[in-house]
């Protein structure tokens, strides 16, 4: 049972974060141990320009990543392997994954198949060490599930994410409370939820290069800055995240978007990107446990006049044919050359939030 809001104030909070090692690709090596030992990855067929969902980290090693188109990652490693998804397997895998998570806690929060937040500040085992907890929890899914998880601990969500990515792969790196304060000032400012390339370069231009770099700047600089971000971007370079784990999320839109170096010229040009991005989608949704709750689908269009369209219609899940007519649709509008293309799902509320095609 989720002990109340108020019990866990009260106490030093305890957070660890989850996140399986290259999760499909671990779960294939698990059931083919053919396949260990040589790059391979999970994803769409390069001559239909699919796209890499995740890989092993001997493709890594290549320069393989997620998200690359299957044909680019053929040609940085000629030798790759490159598997089909299997999502029902991968969604059984999960649901074991989790059912140990919530033997220690009911606060366990998913951000995808494969990565979750849990809250173990009332747990009782191992006398409330959160350290052997961890320890414990990865243990038993190698052991019972065959996949590796490395783990981040930490007192806040921000300082165990960026923990659990300290040893990877099968790893744990724990920050007490104590560390918080030096380990964030030394953090590289994209390591910031939230900076992504553009405010990394804005931030280093203007001096910052880590989080202790920016703890001299003011609330108001920060709002001059950065806007609305500013004041999360004064708490987090500080170490401070308040946000609680939270079992029920409910994400209202997922979408993934494209901004090309050349424009598309026309509406050709777009129709013929359109298949990469709804892959990366169709993955993300996966990811995302969100399959059941879609009933809008939506294309996103940006200019070269940089003015911007949105088409959107019912729909349960995506829909090539339904994806091409909206973009027909939306490229009618203004008939220009297209410098951003993007598509997604969602429900019908207007409070909708994107999710970051990347991580």
């Amino acid at each position: 049972m989720s002990a109340p809001p108020d019990a866990i104030a009260a106490v030093q909070r305890k957070i660890i974060h989850c996140d399986c090692d290259c999760f499909y690709a671990s779960v294939e090596m698990r059931d083919d141990p053919s396949l260990r030992g040589r790059p391979m990855a999970v994803g769409g067929a390069p001559d239909r320009r699919g796209v890499i969902a995740t890989c092993n980290y001997e493709a890594r090693a290549y320069g393989v990543r997620s998200a690359m188109a299957s044909a680019q990652a053929l040609k940085r490693c000629p030798d790759l392997l490159i598997v089909r998804p299997a999502m029902d397997k991968y969604r059984e895998v999960s649901r074991r994954i989790f059912a140990i998570y919530r033997e220690y806690t009911a606060l366990v929060e998913p951000l995808s198949l494969d990565e979750a937040y849990l809250d173990v500040s009332l747990c009782t085992h191992h006398g409330g060490s959160a350290t052997r907890i961890a320890e414990e929890i990865r243990q038993r899914v190698r052991e019972e599930v065959g996949v590796t998880v490395s783990a981040g601990v930490g007192p806040s969500k921000f300082v165990a994410k960026i923990a659990s990515d300290w040893n990877k792969p099968d790893g744990l790196f724990v920050v007490r409370p104590a560390a918080v304060d030096a380990f964030v000032a030394a953090l590289p400012v994209e390591r910031i939820h939230g900076v992504g390339k553009v405010t990394a370069a804005k931030l280093r231009r203007l001096g910052a290069e880590t989080c202790g770099d920016l703890r001299p700047w003011s609330p108001d600089r920060l709002h001059r800055e950065f806007g609305v971000f500013g004041a999360r971007l004064y708490k987090l370079c500080r170490g401070v995240d308040e946000r609680a784990v939270t079992p029920e999320r409910e994400r209202k839109s997922i979408s993934v978007e494209e901004t090309y170096a050349d424009d598309l010229p026309d509406l050709q040009a777009c129709l013929a990107e359109l298949e990469p991005l709804i892959a990366l989608l169709e993955a993300r949704i996966a990811r995302a446990q969100a399959h059941d709750t879609i009933d809008k689908l939506t294309v996103k269009l940006r200019f070269s006049d940089f003015r911007q369209t949105t088409v959107e219609c019912r729909g349960h899940a995506p829909d090539r044919n339904v994806y091409a007519r909206l973009l027909a649709e939306g490229h009618a509008r203004r008939g220009l050359p297209v410098r951003l293309l993007g598509v997604g799902v969602g429900t019908s509320d207007r409070d909708t939030a994107q999710l970051e095609l990347f991580d």
